[in-house]
């Protein structure tokens, strides 16, 4: 009986940095999306190796999902670097 009172109060277990750190951004497909959302993370993470980045189109091209895997140093770091990407007008969604 315990134990189930003690899980509802667990905390989030804590990323224990550096580590490496996937993150995803959608946004609509527009002229230089793709670029301004790769500055944005290399602004943040340092150069990123191409092979570390995937780019999908939705079924009607519409929207472009990049996912891109970074060294993360910190939560504040993190902070930034969503806090960025997110003025980015075209972005809908950071994951």
């Amino acid at each position: 009986m315990a134990a189930e009172q003690d899980s509802g109060n667990q905390e989030a277990p804590r990323i224990e940095f550096p580590c490496s750190y996937p993150i995803k951004v959608i946004g609509k497909a527009t002229a230089g999306y793709e670029q301004k959302v790769i500055a944005v993370l290399e602004k943040h993470a340092g150069k990123i190796s191409a092979d570390l980045i995937q780019i999908h189109p939705s079924k009607q091209q519409n929207y472009l999902s990049i996912s891109v895997t970074i060294m993360a140093t910190g939560e504040d770091q993190l902070r930034k670097l969503f806090l960025d990407l997110k003025t980015i007008e075209s972005v809908k969604m950071v994951l």
